[in-house]
């Protein structure tokens, strides 16, 4: 291969950006080199001093050297587009997998996975889990939703929203719920402790040292939460724990209880000694709706920072660690704040009954 060398008159301005980008420690190694090549060039060197000063092939050097002639400084900077090494999949096969995947079901699975959807279409997995992206399907994530059948749905979330969002004068929001079967479990075995590049450790088999429920009343307003620990969640402990907020709660102040529909809250007992207490308000959420409790939301915070992950030997030890839960979370408390009207969940709840009516009727005449 021959070529007779080439000679570049490279302007002062152009000279100044080239010893620029081959100076700057923040410019890439190609940007740098290809720089060299036109100012060696433009400096009057031939191609084999060139090639020795940047360490470069004879076809490179003349490829910049073109470059340069063609787009000047900027065409230094960037590559040349180039043809993929495998043709792109076409409109038609990609829309072929996402029906596949939305309508049919591989033979012997549930769903599909990458690598069953690309046997089943000729293609590699690689392709297939990169229609799906494109096309935000994941088939292997499900999510669970149970809408509620109560009849007065509508009613009870816009008594509840309404106690949430604007709570009446004079009285004292409180959403009560119970957290039973709360297990004492003791690990068969001492976890290791976290460390760099380990998480700790905790064995998957435990030991039951018994149960306790935990009765909350969350203060809407404050966060604040009134607890206590029982051994059973019957009516008689409900009462009990009823008559524990009557102490708390300042004597001025109607007493809103939003509970949920256990039969519990409806004895014979609860409601006779409600008559008694007239300054206590039940609403009931509808069924299938404890979302709809705000204490639920303070379980699962407790659940996940105190008792999830905690060793307790006795069910002595497990009622004193949430006790201890409890004062602390009382000495800063935060509430949680509502935001949903109630008008956009039962939208949301009626859009959901008609998708689901749908899928049932083509269910049935398929």
């Amino acid at each position: 291969m021959r070529r007779d060398d080439i000679c570049i008159y490279v302007n002062a301005a152009n000279r100044a950006s080239l010893e620029a980008i081959a100076a700057d420690r923040n410019s890439s190694s190609k940007a740098v080199w290809r720089a060299r090549i036109v100012l060696a060039t433009a400096d009057g060197l031939g191609t084999n001093a060139i090639m020795r000063r940047t360490g470069k092939s004879k076809p490179c050097v003349w490829r910049w050297q073109e470059r340069y002639i063609e787009e000047g400084v900027d065409g230094l900077m960037r590559d040349k587009t180039r043809p993929a090494r495998k043709k792109p999949l076409s409109a038609h096969t990609k829309l072929a997998v996402i029906e596949k995947t939305a309508t049919q079901k591989p033979v012997n699975a549930t769903h599909w996975s990458a690598r069953t959807m690309a046997k089943a279409v000729g293609l590699s997995h690689r392709s297939v889990q990169r229609i799906w992206a494109e096309a935000g399907l994941k088939p292997h994530l499900v999510r669970t939703f149970k809408l509620s059948n109560d009849p007065k749905f509508a009613e009870k979330v816009t008594d509840i929203v309404g106690l949430y969002m604007n709570p009446p004068d004079r009285a004292l929001v409180l959403c009560i719920d119970e957290k039973s079967q709360i297990q004492a479990l003791d690990r068969t075995q001492p976890g290791l402790p976290m460390k760099k590049g380990r998480a700790a450790t905790m064995t998957h088999d435990y030991k039951r040292n018994g149960t306790t429920t935990l009765f909350a009343a969350l203060d809407v307003k404050t966060g604040e939460v009134i607890g206590e620990c029982l051994p059973r969640h019957r009516a008689k402990e409900f009462i009990r724990f009823l008559k524990k907020i009557e102490r708390v709660v300042a004597k001025h102040l109607d007493i809103h209880a939003i509970c949920d529909n256990y039969s519990t809250h409806k004895t014979p007992q609860v409601r006779a000694w409600l008559d008694k207490h007239p300054r206590f308000k039940l609403h009931f959420i509808p069924t299938s709706s404890s979302w709809l409790n705000l204490v639920e939301r303070f379980f699962a915070e407790i659940t996940d920072k105190r008792i999830r992950r905690g060793v307790f030997k006795s069910v002595e030890q497990l009622e004193a660690a949430i006790h201890d839960f409890l004062a602390k979370h009382n000495t800063a408390p935060k509430p949680f704040v509502w935001h949903t009207p109630a008008k956009k969940i039962i939208a949301k709840v009626r859009r959901g009954r008609a998708a689901l009516t749908h899928q049932i009727k083509s269910a049935t005449d398929h």
